[in-house]
Parts: C-alpha cells; sequence; structure tokens
C-alpha cells in the first residue's frame, strides 16, 4: 500500500494577496490528491459558509472525513488543526500543549483505519514560536516513558507532521529524531528551506515517522496556485506500508486434509 501524505498550514485560507479563499486551498489539495492530510491554523464556525467553516467546506468539496482539534477560539469560531482521509478517520483525542502566557497549541491525534485490522496513528503538530515554549513541547511529546508518543497502547505506525515553528536544529527536532525518522528535506528536496512560499528562509513544516513505513518520495508542492493560497507551502510525503504488502504476499494456509 502506498501512502501520500501531506502537511500544510493554511493560514486561515488566507492567501500571499491578502484574500480568504477556502476554494484556493480546495484546489490546491485537489492537485495532490492525498490519502491523509494535515492541515493547521484552520477556521471552523457554526452555519458561517465556506470562509467561517473552513474545515467543514474543505472536507465536503474533496469528499473527504475530517476531524477538527479546536485549541482556541478565533472571533467566536474554533480554530486548531484538521484531519482529512479518503479512509476512515477517528479522533483518538485532541492533546493540549500549551504553555502558561503563549497561544494555546495542540496535538491532533486520529486513527485512520487502512484495513479492517490496521491503523495507522497520525499526530497533527502545531507548536509554538518561542523557543523555551518548543522546548515544553517537545518533552510533552517525546520525553521517554511519559511523552505522548511513548504510549504502550500505540499499537502500529505513527506519523507526526505539522508546522514545528522550528528553523533550527532545536529541541524537539531533536527528541523526534532520536526516536523516529525524519524526511530528509535536502536529500529529497535539494534545499534546506521550505518557508515561506515566496523566497524560504526557513524550515517549518516537517514530517516523522517509524513502524513498517518506508519514504519513497518527498516533494515541495509548488505550483502556481500554492504560492498564492497561504504563505505555507504544502510538504507532500508517499510512504510504502511494508507490513500490510508483507502480510498480503503470504501465501494463503492451505486447507486442512478431509
Amino acid at each position: 500500500m502506498i501512502l501520500r501524505v501531506v502537511t500544510y498550514n493554511i493560514h486561515r485560507s488566507r492567501g500571499m494577496d491578502g484574500r480568504v479563499r477556502p476554494g484556493r486551498i480546495v484546489d490546491v489539495l485537489r492537485e495532490i490528491d492525498a490519502d491523509v492530510i494535515a492541515l493547521q491554523e484552520v477556521v471552523c464556525g457554526v452555519d458561517c459558509g465556506p470562509e467561517g467553516d473552513q474545515g467543514r467546506f474543505i472536507a465536503k468539496e474533496l469528499g473527504l472525513n475530517y476531524q477538527l482539534g479546536e485549541n482556541r477560539k478565533l472571533k467566536g469560531a474554533a480554530y486548531g488543526n484538521v484531519a482529512l482521509s479518503r479512509f476512515p478517520l477517528k479522533v483518538v483525542t485532541n492533546h493540549d500543549l500549551s504553555v502558561a502566557g503563549y497561544e494555546r497549541r495542540g496535538a491532533l491525534h486520529t486513527d485512520v483505519s487502512l484495513t479492517d485490522r490496521d491503523i495507522l496513528h497520525v499526530f497533527n503538530v502545531h507548536l509554538g514560536t518561542a523557543f523555551l515554549e518548543r522546548r515544553h513541547q517537545a518533552r510533552r511529546l517525546s520525553e521517554r516513558k511519559t511523552g505522548l508518543l511513548h504510549n504502550e497502547e500505540l499499537k502500529g505506525p505513527k506519523i507526526v507532521l505539522g508546522d514545528f515553528n522550528e528553523w533550527t536544529q532545536g529541541l524537539a527536532t531533536q527528541m523526534l529524531g532520536s526516536h523516529l525518522k525524519s524526511v530528509d528535506i535536502r536529500k529529497y528536496l535539494g534545499r534546506t528551506k521550505t518557508y515561506p512560499a515566496f523566497m524560504s528562509v526557513m524550515h517549518l513544516d516537517h514530517i516523522y515517522y517509524d513502524g513498517p513505513l518506508e519514504l519513497k518520495a518527498l516533494r515541495l508542492h509548488r505550483t502556481r496556485k500554492a504560492l498564492v493560497a497561504s504563505d505555507h507551502l504544502p510538504l507532500v510525503a508517499e510512504f510504502e506500508h511494508t507490513g500490510l504488502a508483507a502480510r498480503d504476499a503470504r501465501p494463503a494456509t492451505p486447507p486442512a486434509a478431509s
């Protein structure tokens, strides 16, 4: 099974031209055609139309399942991370990563049902912009024995992706990289910067993974529409789930002799 996964900070659907256009985000995601999508900075109001209820609008237009992880309110609307998938999707929890004195942040943990018995754990993360803030959040995610990613109930592969707001090799990068594999943008993209969309000077969007997942391809989705739809560009990875391939390749057990 090949899985196409994307992380994309949509910046409340506000493009580089200052216009709020969720339809452009839909067009960009339709170009990518991913199986699992992690969005950050999504506004989800109630009965607000496309601009005010962006998560529902995007999911409906693409025909995908979606779940919201609300981190805070923005002008009365829920605001946070959204997970979408063509596979059945279930929220496990929206982990609060907030640090006192800073903007509320979270990690949306959803379980993607690839088959009746195969689960992919997806953590859609948006970390803070302050160095000390991210140190606390990194420990909450990755500290040995107590970190969210070390929960013994997590059976099956994990993907941790999102906007980490970390442009240097900080604690979050070090801790996550100590027990998860990181996609290497230098190797696959020939560059080390991905943000902002125009004239990139930082690397904020990251993807980590473990288990029977093998990275096959990585790209920055840099089309004309993507360059204007948000200040971030979508980071797209393709994985082969080798556990499913190996299991499906096994010969069937012959029937017992009668």
